[in-house]
């Protein structure tokens, strides 16, 4: 038996062209012979689509969606199994069921629900669904399809050192001798995670003896990336199909028939690039724009999320704007300039010293006594926020915050400043992070400028201000962010395992508390690691931590 993987990037809400995604990638993978045509996790409504479940406009949108789907795959020779929303019952105390349905001939053969829903980290299924009963299989063609929704595969007590579910709804499912498992999924894109993935489901093809297909959903939706890399394994746990990462794709394989395949290499570096063009691109087209502005400083974290909106969106959609203020150097506007003709985006100079002047001025009387500090360095980033946000509403663009998670991290960022715009598009790279994904960018011949790479690290609002007059260097800053933000490590652990002495690293992670207010009022973080700030990571922000 032929069947495809069909790996579609859905839009939230958009029953209209998701439906036609389904029904064209069904029509082609028919074509092709394929009998069984497998979507992702609640591939017709869009994942995750969080308070709109609570609708029961929304849900009946679903259900009229699978009842056109049913009508436009009628004639087509190849089942289609895809996922959806549907109405809960109402004792289930939820408004909805994580769904999925096999539709064979424009009838329903089995629509089976999801057990295990996930709440943790970004996931808050248990909020709208409801979990399934016991599950079961289903025949086609004579062969029984075991078909689970992504979590239900992920709690194998032979994998995990420690479970989540006191049940696994694959081994309830194995009692009723299945001859395949199928997965549909929508699993979100972190460092590690597709390597991890296939490691899992390739435990659990080899523990039961069947073949296992997964379908995931690529494409982005607000904070999430999702990967995409839907593949195939016999029932040795060897691969035998993958499909593309990080872009749409269709594979057909034959489970029982096809031959092992190599696993592919996956750099790191690599996929967080794509990943982050693929997020970015996402987020400004299903939000209805086309343009992005991007505040080009001279600084590599600007030049790298220039780089990335220009390979999502086209350089004809991305303009580059420089706001020199009177602390900038010559080279931050020549950098920039450099930078934006390698790209080939338009690179605009607007001058702030007037505009400095002048709020100085102002408030000239109120200050009198004082001596200059952070205010007036805020002052300047302020400036330079009112002016990005003036071309965004007069051009219909958005702005693409430029600041990285180091900075997020410790509040070496400026409210209503640098922090304005509508997406922090590297706001999950730490600073070391950042200057590996420009060198990777290199790789082939100069994209950021070597200027840009070598120069220290400044804000430019003081003379010769350096980063590290404020921050530890990044080399020691970003190992103890990464442990504290990521992995919850305490202070002490930090320090032992790094070699830090023990009271940098508690100024450090102060500092991390004391900036919770700022990160919460951050524009969305594209997540590309396992502990991203934003949805899914929350902490309150009136606290006392001890440290």
């Amino acid at each position: 038996m032929k069947i495809a993987l069909a790996q579609i990037n859905p839009t939230v809400g958009d029953f209209t062209g998701n439906l036609e995604k389904i029904v064209a990638l069904s029509r082609r993978a028919a074509s092709q012979g394929a009998r069984l045509t497998v979507f992702s996790e609640l591939a017709l409504c869009g994942y995750p689509p969080a308070d709109f479940l609570e609708k029961p406009s929304f849900l009946a949108r679903c259900r009229a969606a699978v009842d056109q789907l049913a009508e436009a795959t009628r004639d087509l020779p190849t089942a289609v199994l895809a996922g959806v929303a549907l109405a809960a019952k109402d004792e289930s105390g939820k408004p909805a069921v994580n769904a999925a349905v096999l539709l064979d001939g424009g009838r329903i053969l089995l629509e089976q629900h999801k057990r295990l829903l996930p709440f943790y980290d970004v996931f808050d299924e248990q909020r709208y669904f409801a979990p399934s009963q016991p599950q079961k299989v289903v025949e086609l063609d004579g062969l029984r399809l075991a078909i689970t929704i992504c979590e239900d595969a992920w709690n194998d007590k032979n994998f995990w050192p420690r479970r989540l579910y006191a049940v696994d709804p694959v081994e309830e499912l194995m009692r009723q001798q299945p001859g395949l498992h199928i997965n549909l999924s929508s699993s979100p894109f972190w460092h590690g995670k597709r390597a991890m993935r296939r490691q899992m489901l390739s435990a659990i093809a080899l523990r039961d003896g069947i073949p296992l297909l997964l379908t995931n959903q690529v494409g982005g939706n607000d904070s999430l990336i999702f990967d995409g890399t839907s593949l195939a394994l016999n029932a040795r746990g060897e691969l035998i199909a993958q499909a593309a990462s990080f872009e749409e794709d269709l594979v057909l394989v034959d489970p029982f028939n096809a031959s092992p395949i190599p696993v592919p290499e996956e750099d790191g570096t690599e996929a967080a690039y794509r990943a982050l063009v693929l997020g970015t691109r996402d987020y400004v087209r299903k939000c209805g724009f086309k343009k992005v502005l991007v505040g080009l400083s001279g600084g590599i974290d600007s030049a790298l999320v220039a780089a990335i909106a220009t390979d999502a969106l086209g350089a004809e959609n991305v303009i580059g704007i420089g706001m020199p203020s009177p602390y900038s150097s010559t080279g931050s506007i020549d950098d920039s300039r450099r930078l934006a003709a390698n790209l080939g985006i338009r690179f605009e100079v607007i001058g702030i010293s007037g505009l400095f002047q002048q709020f100085t001025l102002a408030l000239e009387p109120l200050f009198a006594g004082t001596k200059p500090d952070t205010t007036e360095e805020n002052i300047q980033s302020r400036i330079r926020g009112d002016l990005l946000m003036a071309l965004s509403n007069k051009f219909s663009a958005l702005v693409l915050t430029t600041g990285n998670k180091s900075e997020m991290a410790v509040g070496y960022c400026t409210l209503y400043g640098d922090m304005v715009g509508a997406l922090a598009v590297i706001g999950d790279l730490v600073k070391t992070r950042v200057y590996q994904v420009c060198h990777w960018l290199n790789r082939t011949g100069e994209v950021i400028p070597a200027a840009i790479l070598e120069k220290p690290p400044s804000a430019e609002l003081r003379p010769d201000q350096k980063d590290t007059d404020s921050l530890p260097p990044y080399e020691v800053l970003d190992p103890i962010l990464e442990a504290y933000v990521e992995r919850y490590e305490t202070p002490e652990q930090i320090a032992n395992a790094n070699g830090f002495p023990l009271a940098l690293v508690q100024q450090v992670v102060r500092l991390v508390e004391r900036s919770e207010y700022k990160r919460q009022q951050a524009a969305p973080v594209l997540k590309v690691t396992s502990k991203s700030f934003g949805m899914g990571r929350r902490f309150p922000i009136a606290v006392k931590v001890q440290v």
